[in-house]
C-alpha cells in the first residue's frame, strides 16, 4: 500500500508505539458536549452523525424520547441525552444526533456538538470516582485526561440498554 492510500481504521483497541519503543493499547472515543460537560464514547458504535432534524413525536412516551426518524427504510428512536441527564438544551446549528448501533439496535442520540475523535492511550484513562449513591455512576467507565480537559467515558450500550431508558426490551 503506498503512502497516499488511506489505511483501514484499526478495530477499538489499537497498537500504539510510546516513546520508549514499548507497545499500550490505547481506544478511540466520539467526544461530544453536552451543556459545559465533555463526554465520550467508544467509536465503534458509532454510524453516522447527522444534523438534528425534528423527530416524529410517539404518544406517552418520557419526555426524554423526542420521538422516531426513518433513516433510510429504518425507524430509528431519537433520545435527548440533554434531558435524560437531567440538562437543559436548545436546538441550534450545532445540535446534532448521533447514530448508534447498540444492543442490537439502531438508535439516535440529541448532543449539544461533536468534537472530534481521540485515541486515548489505557494509562490516560482513570476509573470512575467511587462517590456513593450520591451520584449514579454505573454508566460511567472512566475519565480521560487529555491535557488539561476531563473526558467522562460513558457505556452507551450499557445505558441504551438499561431499564431507565426504556428503548430495549
Amino acid at each position: 500500500m503506498s503512502s497516499t492510500e488511506l489505511a483501514p481504521v484499526a478495530a477499538q483497541t489499537a497498537l500504539t508505539v510510546t516513546a520508549e519503543g514499548a507497545h499500550s493499547s490505547s481506544r478511540q472515543f466520539l467526544t461530544f458536549r453536552i451543556a459545559a460537560e465533555e463526554y465520550g464514547l467508544d467509536i465503534l458504535k458509532v454510524q453516522e452523525i447527522r444534523s438534528y432534524e425534528a423527530p416524529t413525536r410517539i404518544a406517552n412516551a418520557p419526555a426524554f424520547v423526542k420521538g422516531v426518524v426513518n433513516l433510510r427504510g429504518v425507524i430509528v428512536p431519537i433520545v435527548d441525552m440533554r434531558l435524560r441527564l437531567g440538562c437543559e438544551g436548545e436546538y441550534n446549528a450545532f445540535t446534532v444526533v448521533i447514530v448508534l448501533n447498540v444492543c442490537g439496535r439502531v438508535v439516535g442520540i440529541v448532543v449539544d456538538s461533536v468534537s472530534d475523535v481521540l485515541e486515548l492511550a489505557a494509562d490516560a484513562i482513570k476509573a470512575p470516582p467511587e462517590v456513593g449513591a450520591a451520584i449514579d455512576t454505573r454508566f460511567v467507565t472512566g475519565l480521560g485526561k487529555i491535557g488539561e480537559r476531563m473526558l467522562i467515558l460513558l457505556d452507551i450500550e450499557g445505558m441504551v440498554g438499561s431499564p431507565d431508558f426504556g428503548l430495549i426490551d
